[in-house]
């Protein structure tokens, strides 16, 4: 599970992320609410920790505008009030679950493999865009009714871009993603393997699905 936790105050986001990272999560941090708006339309996420009080744009800002935009990862509301009425009005705004400041670590961990249980049921098996499917329980993609032939590293970012089709993948994201890097290497891993990956679903087909966004990353989208 790769877990998004948005919180200002950084030794408590250092905790959170250190505990997760324990029980196996790939954990991504944000301090503000507009980094986290821009990492959350660039990367998916299986869950989000998101602490309502935030300096800028609060968290329930920030909870609204992914629900409009159609992000919906599920959310775990941290805050230090703990009214009924912010809790009300924070399911209200789109959140799947809530707990108050302080909070037991461990209570804290359970209720995002919940959440993650909870959003992979609702994860299609089958993701497709346009004529190019990806079966996520057989590991097989097709291109207009012919098979891809991927090898395991190819699945994996085909399966990151797809699941994050419509929106711009960062370099980072996929090495973070795919790789599992939490920092850049310094070569053109990622464009060798998207190069790789073009070949395969795009060559010889007059409608390309993987492009390039120069400067920002890849992106795979429907045809307009």
């Amino acid at each position: 599970m790769r877990v998004l936790v948005v919180e200002d105050e950084k030794k408590t986001a250092a905790f959170i992320r250190k505990a997760l990272q324990a029980e196996g999560f790939a954990v991504d941090v944000c301090h503000n609410g507009e980094e986290a708006w821009a990492t959350s339309r660039t990367t998916a996420f299986h869950a989000i920790v998101l602490d309502i009080m935030l300096p800028g744009r609060d968290g329930l800002s920030l909870l609204r505008q992914m629900r409009e935009r159609r992000i919906f990862t599920p959310v775990l509301l941290l805050s230090a009030r703990g009214q009924v009425n912010e809790r009300v009005e924070g399911l209200d705004a789109g959140a799947d679950d809530y707990l108050p400041k302080p909070f037991v670590i461990a209570e804290l961990v359970a209720r995002i493999r919940a959440l993650g249980r909870r959003g992979g049921e609702s994860k299609p098996a089958v993701l497709r865009v346009a004529d190019l499917t990806l079966d996520t329980v057989t590991r097989q993609a097709q291109r207009a009714g012919t098979t891809v032939e991927l090898t395991n590293r190819d699945y994996r970012l085909l399966e990151f871009l797809m699941r994050s089709a419509g929106r711009i993948c960062t370099r980072m994201a996929i090495l973070e993603n795919v790789w599992d890097y939490h920092f850049d290497p310094g070569s053109n891993l990622v464009d060798v393997n998207i190069m790789r990956l073009r070949e395969k679903i795009d060559a010889g087909f007059e409608i390309k699905l993987l492009h390039t966004v120069r400067g920002l990353g890849y992106m795979v989208k429907e045809p307009e």
